[in-house]
């Protein structure tokens, strides 16, 4: 299964890791310079969750952002019996 988030559509993106030399001109240096640029992978933090999706509890890959805006509406714990109203 591919890793992408099922509310959001994230998923891994490619960039590059820069390697520098030299110190930082704020700290009294001429300046940083870049002498390598190498292919990396983001991948988004994805979490195996139960989820209430249509209606139906099932378990979906989710990003952890999307949980913590609220995306993802979790299923109730627990199921407890039916007591009718008692009217006194």
């Amino acid at each position: 299964m591919p890793r992408v988030c099922h509310f959001t559509g994230k998923k891994t993106t490619t960039g590059h890791k820069y390697t520098l030399r030299g110190k930082a001109k704020y700290l009294g240096g001429v300046g940083t310079k870049v002498t390598g640029k190498t292919k990396r992978t983001f991948k988004p933090n994805i979490q195996k969750v139960t989820a209430v999706v249509d209606g139906v509890p099932q378990k979906v890959r989710v990003s952890t952002k999307a949980i913590k805006s609220g995306l993802v509406v979790k299923p109730i714990k627990r199921k407890y019996a039916y007591r009718p109203d008692t009217q006194a």
